[in-house]
């Protein structure tokens, strides 16, 4: 799933290539992922795209004349630029913005969930839609002051899942979460309650440091056009069964219904291999 560093990278590259660029004409191909009827689709059509940036998981598109489109890329989207129109028989297609010098930019979703969506919307109505108006404090470049009394106030609930809800800190996901808990050192459990001030402040420099790393990484291998697939720079993450890159250990994971937990024992859970569901199912 493109998380906060896959995002940004890619409102950098479109921004570079698309600002000033005019739309000749659109059109949604997935006709299920246009989730706004008021303004129209065809509003954007002759106008000229002033900035392309990010907001949380999510890609603006600024248009002039106070439109804006929302763009959730979700689990497999990706929002790509082609010197080449696409075929109408791509099925892949979600969105296309056709640019008058030939150019097109164009909402792609691998998978059969059909799950990215985007909204055509007026500008002074962009942060007052339901996507962005429940948005946590964004988790890069810095993360929020107040973080540990956020954290907190999510009670009982593991870092893995609090870190990850768009409503307390806006950004990280599935992959990214791993890496910060892995070099925060803290376990994925380790119940946001319980932070000590030095644990509190292990856990907002890991935050700053991976996330800055990934971007550092992107800026230096990702250019147009942006892959189907990021070199994602993970150490921890979809690393199970391979030694932990800074004591050895083997990387364990916990298996849920549709992602994978990967963690160090060694280093965040004191030698303690969590129970894994998928596999204790397997042993009844």
């Amino acid at each position: 799933m493109p998380e906060l560093p896959e995002v940004e990278i890619t409102a950098r590259r479109l921004d570079e290539a698309l600002a000033g660029a005019q739309i000749e004409s659109t059109l949604a191909p997935g006709i299920n992922a246009l989730k706004t009827f008021d303004p129209p689709l065809g509003a954007l059509d002759g106008r000229a795209i002033e900035h392309v940036r990010r907001r949380g998981k999510h890609l603006v598109v600024d248009v002039d004349g106070e439109l804006a489109v929302l763009v959730h890329l979700m689990s497999a989207g990706r929002l790509q630029l082609y010197d080449k129109r696409a075929s109408l028989r791509d099925r892949t297609s979600r969105l296309l913005i056709r640019i008058a010098d030939g150019r097109e930019l164009r909402l792609r979703e691998f998978g059969t969930k059909q799950a990215a969506w985007v909204k055509v919307l007026r500008a002074p109505a962009l942060e007052d839609d339901s996507a962005l108006a429940t948005l946590g404090p964004d988790a890069w470049p810095q993360p929020p002051e107040d973080l540990r009394e956020r954290l907190a106030a999510q009670g009982a609930r593991p870092l893995h899942s609090v870190l990850r809800d768009q409503r307390v800190i806006a950004g990280i996901g599935r992959s990214w979460v791993d890496e910060i808990l892995w070099t925060a050192q803290l376990s994925p459990f380790e119940r946001a309650t319980d932070l000590s001030d030095e644990q509190d402040q292990t856990l907002r420099t890991a935050i700053h440091d991976v996330l800055d790393g990934a971007l550092t990484h992107y800026e230096e291998v990702v250019h147009l056009p942006i892959p189907d697939k990021l070199p994602l720079p993970l150490k921890v993450h979809r690393h199970q069964g391979e030694p932990c890159p800074r004591c050895g250990t083997a990387i364990e994971a916990v298996h849920y219904e549709d992602y994978v937990m990967c963690y160090c024992p060694q280093d965040q859970t004191g030698g303690r291999v969590l129970k894994d569901r998928r596999l204790s199912r397997l042993l009844k």
